[in-house]
């Protein structure tokens, strides 16, 4: 017999599941049962419940929605769903909203490069980035690289957790006479690490302009705006409750957004724009940052979603995901092979102190070596047990957790016709017995412990 096996209910310590969200299952998300399906993948996406589709579909064929630049009634409609979309949005982040004006965007990524391409870099500027962030934030070093303003990063420890933050932030603004800006996750979407939100503040002291992204936070914990008030906030909408998908927003605080330079203009941003006189004015606030016609239908079904995360309670939801996750972490931890070596490397944080509903770990054989991600996804699949596979759009946390040697790696990027099983074949010629990715298991609302527990199985065939 296995000593590899996921750990039984009757050996477990009670994690005490609230019955809401048994209750919840079967009421919004029972199309997972009805196709077996353990979905893992809450930081990739959360689900939307079935009242929502329901709801905005009802919505969708009751009313008449147009383009909301202009006065007819259906433009007004949009209109006042876009107002009403704003006030749910800053009311859930607790922002004053005297304070903070929301710029609907695409999704998240659209946000952030909002800020990358106004901000005022210059040669005297200085971009300040964590290690731990998503592509979509490391994309801000290329405007301010463009405009000479310097560029470093905040490293991470053996837990994936920022290391000496403060002390780089003070070294690079000493380098800096101009304006600074830093951009942080509130959680990492590759470990789950919630990076501590005083840094906003201490950041601010030196002068940086902050730039938070909430993507991976907000699915599962409250934010509040008043107490942790960062210049500009990133998200988007499926990350907190599933739909719609291709909706974001960047929430800025009026005196920051005021201090931002578009580098272009387009449809709804303008209050006036010549041809023959080669004029434009952009309009002041939110308005001369939402590129084109903003996205009202997608908009007109934010207040089921808020709705809905309403009646569950934030506090709730996050103490289901901890909860959950704990039980993710003693299972991992139990999968051994037949020698007693253990079968999982995790990645990150060993307990749920200060970290979200995200795990990222990879199976190891009995000689030590990684089991390539993309066979136990695979088997995965095959299970109806949705995890996620690679690097999370996150080089830098995959690096500090695969410690990755800089030059082999730069040796192996730089050979052309790039693959991920290439670079992985090119690691191991060089001699570095490393990972190349991971997997990443997540959990949130739509969750129980039988998700957990198949997952955990999956992982329990591949001990010897």
């Amino acid at each position: 017999m296995l000593t590899a096996r996921a750990v039984s209910a009757e050996r477990q310590a009670p994690h005490d599941i609230d019955p809401v969200f048994a209750e919840l299952r079967q009421r919004e998300f029972a199309r997972l049962d009805r196709a077996g399906h353990a979905y893992l993948d809450y930081t990739g996406s959360a689900l939307y419940a079935e009242r929502q589709i329901r709801r905005h579909g009802a919505l969708l064929l009751d009313a008449t929605f147009g383009n909301p630049h202009a006065e007819s009634e259906a433009s007004r409609a949009s209109s006042q769903a876009l107002d009403l979309g704003r006030s749910l949005l800053l009311a859930h982040l607790d922002a004053d909203p005297g304070e903070y004006t929301v710029c609907f965007t695409a999704n998240a990524s659209a946000a952030i490069k909002l800020v990358g391409e106004s901000y005022p870099f210059g040669g005297d500027s200085a971009c300040v980035l964590t290690a731990d962030n998503h592509n979509s934030v490391n994309g801000i070093r290329e405007y301010a690289r463009r405009s000479g303003a310097r560029v470093a990063y905040l490293a991470l420890d053996d837990e994936l957790r920022l290391v000496g933050a403060i002390d780089g932030l003070r070294c690079e603004a000493s380098r800096s006479n101009g304006p600074k800006l830093f951009a942080l996750p509130a959680q990492s979407n590759f470990s789950g690490v919630r990076h501590p939100l005083s840094l906003v503040a201490a950041a601010q002291e030196l002068d940086y302009d902050v730039l938070l992204d909430a993507a991976s936070l907000v699915s599962c914990r409250g934010l509040s705006l008043r107490t942790t008030r960062p210049e500009f906030v990133a998200l988007s909408f499926y990350k907190l409750f599933g739909y719609p998908t291709g909706l974001g927003a960047l929430v800025a605080r009026c005196d920051a957004l005021a201090r931002l330079a578009r580098p272009w203009f387009a449809g709804g941003t303008v209050d006036y724009a010549s041809v023959q006189n080669d004029l434009h004015a952009l309009r002041s606030g939110a308005d001369g940052f939402e590129d084109g016609t903003p996205n009202f239908l997608g908009v007109s079904a934010l207040p089921d979603g808020f709705a809905l995360l309403a009646e569950v309670g934030m506090a709730r939801l996050s103490a289901h995901a901890s909860r959950l996750t704990s039980l993710l972490l003693d299972g991992l931890r139990g999968l051994t092979h037949r020698d007693g070596s253990s079968l999982v490397r995790h990645y990150g944080p060993a307990d749920t102190d200060d970290r979200g509903g995200t795990v990222a770990f990879n199976l190891v054989d009995r000689e030590r070596r990684v089991i390539p991600y993309w066979v136990v996804e695979s088997r995965a699949r095959a299970r109806g047990v949705s995890l996620r596979g690679g690097c999370f759009c996150n080089p830098g946390a995959s690096e500090a957790a695969f410690r990755f040697d800089a030059a082999t790696t730069g040796r192996c990027l730089r050979t052309g016709g790039f693959t991920i099983e290439r670079f992985a074949a090119c690691m191991q010629d060089a001699g570095a017995d490393v990972a190349v990715g991971a997997l990443r298991a997540s959990v949130g609302m739509a969750n129980n412990e039988a998700d957990v527990r198949r997952a955990i199985d999956v992982m329990a065939e591949f001990a010897h």
